[in-house]
Order: C-alpha cells, then sequence, then structure tokens
C-alpha cells in the first residue's frame, strides 16, 4: 500500500528566519485532499559529553515557550552547510566550554514528526578538556556534572523532561551497559 502524500500546492505562512512556517495542499494515498501545516528547521545535535570521572555535562536553562527551567544534554542548530561533527564540536564549546578529542555519532532521530522536519544528530563525546565557555549572546545556562545512573533516575522520578535528553541517556545506557555498540 502506497501511503505517499503527494504536494500540490505550498506556501510559506511565516518567515523568521530560524524557522519558516508552510501549510500545503496534498493529494492522500485515496485521491481525496487535504491540508499540511508544518515548521521547517536546520536540524540540531546533542552531545553526550562523558567526562573521565564517569560523568555527563548537563545543562540546566530557561526555555521560554514552557516558561521553565529545563535540564538538557549540550545541544544546538545546524547552520547552513554546516558539517554536523563541526556543530557538535563547536556547540559543545560555546555551551560547555569543553573540547572532546574522540567523537562518536550514535544516531539521527527526528523529535516533532507530526509537525516538523527538524532532526536531531547525536554524539558521544569523549577525552574532554575545559578550555572556558563561549556563550551566545543572549544565552544564560548553568554546566553541571552528572553521573549517568543519576540522570536515568532524573528521567524515571520526572526531572528530567526533555525528549531529546532522555532518548539520548537511553541510548547512552545502552551503548555503556554494552548492549548496544555504537555506530563506527
Amino acid at each position: 500500500m502506497d501511503l505517499t502524500e503527494k504536494q500540490l500546492d505550498s506556501r510559506v505562512v511565516y518567515n523568521g528566519g530560524f524557522i519558516e512556517v508552510l501549510k500545503d495542499k496534498v493529494q492522500l494515498p485515496d485521491g481525496s485532499r487535504s491540508t499540511r501545516e508544518y515548521i521547517t528547521h536546520p536540524g540540531a545535535v546533542a552531545m553526550l559529553a562523558l567526562l573521565d570521572n564517569g560523568k555527563l555535562v548537563l545543562e540546566r536553562q530557561y526555555r521560554y515557550p514552557l516558561r521553565r527551567e529545563f535540564i538538557e544534554l549540550p545541544a544546538g542548530k545546524i547552520d547552513a552547510g554546516e558539517d554536523i561533527l563541526v556543530t557538535a564540536q563547536r556547540e559543545l564549546l560555546e555551551e560547555t566550554g569543553y573540547i572532546a578529542r574522540e567523537w562518536t555519532h550514535l544516531t539521527t532521530a527526528w523529535p516533532c514528526i507530526g509537525y516538523s522536519d527538524e532532526r536531531m544528530e547525536y554524539f558521544i563525546a569523549r577525552g574532554l578538556t575545559h578550555h572556558g565557555s563561549r556563550l551566545d549572546e543572549g544565552e544564560f545556562l548553568e554546566v553541571f556534572e552528572l553521573a549517568p545512573d543519576e540522570a536515568l533516575e532524573w528521567v524515571r522520578s520526572g526531572k528530567i523532561t526533555d525528549s531529546k535528553t532522555i532518548l539520548g541517556l537511553f541510548w547512552l545506557d545502552k551503548v555503556l551497559n554494552g548492549d548496544w555498540r555504537a555506530p563506527e
């Protein structure tokens, strides 16, 4: 069964520079027509930065849309034409002040498939050395260390609720426990 929806028309409803909102007319697999509204996003990276002491580098950051603070993995937007590893290295340094000697790409995930084309690229970063953070203008966050097992407990207890962080922590747990091999 072919489930493909064919785009008949598309228009930009909003262009904010960082994201665009589009409204498309589509033909459904049964021949009927409908509309689809969605956000285009440049994509992002998330880093599971492991210190030599076995702890993770995490962040506490205020997120305006939900008007509260979240505990998150270091992460950031992919700039146009930028290699995802370069993005990960840049964002880790900017947000946490760390440079990693070893990088492993874990997976690609799409966090909002119902309304966005955003993709999230996950990396494990090891061999960290601190060089001082370089936060973007208007960016405020607290960087701290937490053991992976404790981070998973924070997921269970509801202290960590950010989906990119939860997914990354579950992947890391499988890799560290030897259940899954990190891609080579």
